[in-house]
């Protein structure tokens, strides 16, 4: 525990996001940068809990109280090693997660809780510009080689754990580059894509082969994998979207999100668009039919495109301005 007093002394807070003016003029992240000095405060939040709620509220179980603890010391290349301890790609966690972690972090009771998910950005980010994130290769190999099949975040996390394990790794993806959820559906306001070319330079260096724009079922039989690999991990997605049969579903200007944002992030990236017929929200008045997360990225991207209007629509109830905490915490409410 760095500081007892720390939850006493310093209050919970986050990085500013760009002035949204600025920021609906471009695709980039939409936070501005936090001081050091600001992590320290917020590293020192951290109160070492007897039972580390936080622990339990991470799918991954991240050591969330250890590396806490070391950014408030300033010992930044133990807290990276610690952080990828659990998690692959603590720069997309870091960016993309709800931070469940963070609901049920014990100072969350008064709604007050650590910026456990901006602590973990920072590790990660700094740990590249200071180049501790290097190629892991093993040491020898185990002759046996491995298909997967998608290359979304469980696919490349399969992928760096069984090459660092010593097999001979082949990720096909049907789309140009890898990435999946993570480079086609996920706006680069939210995640810019960089960070996903980045992690797959250094998988590649760990011995890992991406074979893109190979559909399997389409392009390559399962028996070819079969014939060619000791063993074949299918991590693909689910690409069947939630249809609503109602009365106007079939009229022009109709469309499933993720088609909308997998142009988008295609435009960005340079990609060719083939003969689809392009989806903008530029002059129009826009409705989302959902109001979850990627109901958000439509609407962020609605703006950026140049929609006059946006409205939500959400089958769902509001929710209170305060849960309840007696009865929510520590789960995420």
């Amino acid at each position: 525990m760095g500081k007892p007093t720390g939850f006493l002394e310093f209050e919970r807070s986050t990085p500013p996001h760009r002035p949204v003016p600025v920021r609906l003029k471009d695709w980039k992240e939409v936070y501005e940068p936090f001081s050091a000095e600001e992590l320290n405060h917020q590293a020192a939040r951290c109160m070492d809990c007897g039972i580390p709620f936080c622990n339990n509220g991470c799918p991954l179980g991240n050591l969330i109280p250890d590396w806490n603890d070391l950014v408030y010391r300033d010992q930044w290349q133990q807290a990276i090693e610690r952080l990828h301890a659990t998690n692959n790609f603590p720069e997309f966690t870091g960016r993309i997660c709800p931070a469940p972690c963070e609901a049920s972090c014990t100072l969350n009771i008064d709604d007050n809780p650590v910026a456990i998910k901006t602590i973990e950005c920072a590790i990660v980010d700094r740990a590249w510009e200071e180049g501790w994130v290097v190629p892991e290769a093993p040491e020898t190999g185990t002759g046996k080689t491995v298909a997967i099949v998608g290359s979304g975040p469980a696919g490349l996390a399969a992928a760096q754990q069984l090459a660092r394990a010593g097999h001979d790794v082949h990720v096909y993806e049907k789309q140009a580059r890898p990435g999946g959820l993570m480079r086609y559906g996920i706006p680069d306001f939210k995640m810019s894509k960089h960070l996903i070319e980045r992690r797959t330079s250094q998988m590649e260096a760990e011995g890992v082969t991406f074979h893109c724009n190979r559909h399997v079922g389409v392009d390559i039989d399962v028996t070819y994998l079969e014939r060619n690999h000791d063993a074949v991990l299918l991590a693909g997605g689910s690409e069947v979207p939630r249809d609503l049969p109602v009365p106007g579903r079939e009229l022009d200007g109709v469309h499933f999100a993720m088609d909308f944002l997998r142009q988008q992030n295609q435009r960005i990236g340079r990609e060719d668009l083939g003969d689809v017929i392009p989806i903008l929200a530029g002059g129009k008045h826009v409705v989302v039919i959902g109001g979850g997360d990627t109901g958000s990225d439509c609407i962020g991207t609605s703006f950026r495109q140049g929609a006059l209007s946006v409205t939500q629509l959400e089958i769902m109830v509001a929710p209170p301005e305060m849960e309840n905490k007696a009865l929510s915490w520590p789960h995420w409410p």
